[in-house]
């Protein structure tokens, strides 16, 4: 392969890693899916390894696959960074950012700042991707993700965008009827909406200063959910009494359709309140698309 020729298949390699399909890679480089196929075989060939499983309905990464994406990414980012230092372009943030986010947070707080923050540099294009799965920067080829909760250790930069504060709310309607809870035993007699997720229902922790251990406070209702923004609209339907960040309630907190009790004490679904996150790959920080939208986000964030 010459040297352009390789190029152009490490990207279609990228591409059709990412997206997990011929089809969309081919679309992406205005390509027929064919002509991937074949470059993509043919590098294989030349590395006597094989890189995908190609299966009817979709196509994903070997072993030998995953390893080679993981230094292929470095090392085109490094390429385009280069490149566009010595183009005279590596101030003007171009090309496409990769931005993934959890689904309610990208929905609520990401997609909304992105038509002011493109309408500044013309020549960029943002790919968003809203998932609640957990996501490596490297391996999916995200430049930016999104993360809320504990960090695991890794070699990943992470920035701090904002701490998370917890509520416990309900709604006018369901307080008149049922009552305000005083102390956090008294929600032991109430309809509480319980998220569930992949670990099961979700626990709700309290404590009367931020320098007392949280205590965990046995719950029970009639709904749980594992999708937040279900749970929420129950409860501003009057059918019980919710517990989650201000990220996700504060459009009802300031209409007043939910109501926060408990003021005086604090809570969190879990034993320690974590931040949200921006993470990416150190070298993504010399990229003038990843600088300008984290200078961004920071300056335009609205707890």
């Amino acid at each position: 392969m010459s040297n352009d020729i390789q190029l152009l298949s490490l990207r279609l390699f990228m591409r059709v890693a990412h997206s997990g399909s011929f089809t969309g890679a081919a679309h992406d480089f205005d390509l027929p899916p064919s002509s991937v196929s074949r470059r993509i075989s043919a590098l294989e060939q030349a590395l006597g390894q094989r890189l995908l499983y190609r299966h009817s309905r979709a196509v994903r990464l070997t072993e030998a696959g995953k390893r080679y994406l993981s230094q292929v990414s470095e090392a085109l980012t490094l390429l385009d960074i280069a490149t566009d230092e010595i183009a005279g372009t590596a101030n003007v943030p171009r090309g496409v950012l990769r931005i993934n986010a959890p689904v309610a947070y990208g929905r609520k707080h990401i997609a909304p700042l992105l038509e002011v923050f493109q309408s500044r540099y013309s020549e960029l294009e943002v790919e968003l991707t809203l998932t609640d799965a957990f996501v490596d920067p490297v391996q999916e080829g995200a430049d930016v993700v999104i993360r809320i909760g504990a960090l695991e250790d890794s070699s990943l930069v992470a920035r701090e965008l904002a701490r998370q504060r917890f509520v416990i709310v309900a709604s006018s309607g369901y307080l008149a009827r049922h009552g305000v809870p005083m102390q956090p035993e008294d929600l032991g007699h109430h309809n509480c909406l319980v998220y569930k997720g992949t670990r099961g229902k979700q626990p709700w922790y309290i404590r009367r200063a931020s320098h007392e251990p949280f205590q965990v406070i046995e719950v029970h209702g009639n709904l749980c959910s594992n999708n937040a923004e279900s749970l929420i609209e129950a409860a501003i339907h009057d059918q019980g009494v919710v517990l989650f960040p201000t990220w996700l309630l504060q459009e009802a907190l300031n209409d007043g359709s939910l109501l926060p009790v408990l003021e005086d004490w604090q809570a969190a679904n879990q034993p320690r309140i974590d931040g949200i996150h921006l993470i990416f790959p150190e070298n993504r920080l010399r990229s003038p698309k990843v600088g300008a939208f984290v200078d961004y986000l920071f300056a335009h964030y609205v707890t």
